[in-house]
């Protein structure tokens, strides 16, 4: 004597189930990556972009200027994570230099910042504030006289 069982049959409620389930599955990984999305990219670079493209000639004009200035920077970080900033020009420090630079993190999850500047040992610029552990973008306007340098550093 044996034992055989029927196949069940394929119903329209197996089918309906398996679609259902399938639907299940795409919608909550898209709200899952839209909501990881989300919480870690603020959204925006610059407040209006039609506005910020009438200035993109005047900001060559600019960059040209600054080229021009034949301006060496460098920028560290020290061991107690304050802000050097090193400025020469065919490798002699400049002197009378003046900084003044806002931080920020680089996908806006913080406010910008401001951070000042006080004169180190040989013609370098020290933060006056040490930055806190993790990545940051430095906006940094350099004068000296009338010429003005503005750089954009990333900084960890």
């Amino acid at each position: 004597m044996t034992d055989t069982r029927k196949p069940k049959a394929f119903t329209g409620r197996h089918m309906t189930a398996i679609l259902v389930g399938f639907f299940a599955v795409v919608i909550a990984v898209n709200l899952t990556m839209a909501r990881f999305a989300m919480s870690t990219f603020g959204g925006k670079v610059v407040e209006n972009s039609y506005v910020a493209s009438q200035h993109y000639n005047e900001w060559l004009k600019r960059a040209d200027a600054q080229d021009r200035l034949g301006w060496d920077t460098r920028i560290t970080l020290d061991a107690r994570r304050h802000v050097l900033l090193a400025l020469s020009k065919d490798g002699v420090p400049l002197d009378g230099i003046r900084a003044s630079a806002t931080i920020n993190h680089p996908v806006g999850r913080t406010p910008p910042a401001a951070l000042n500047f006080e004169p180190a040992a040989g013609g370098v610029l020290r933060s006056v504030e040490p930055l806190v552990l993790g990545r940051w973008r430095l906006d940094l306007i350099v004068r000296r006289g009338a010429d003005e340098a503005r750089y954009r550093e990333n900084l960890q």
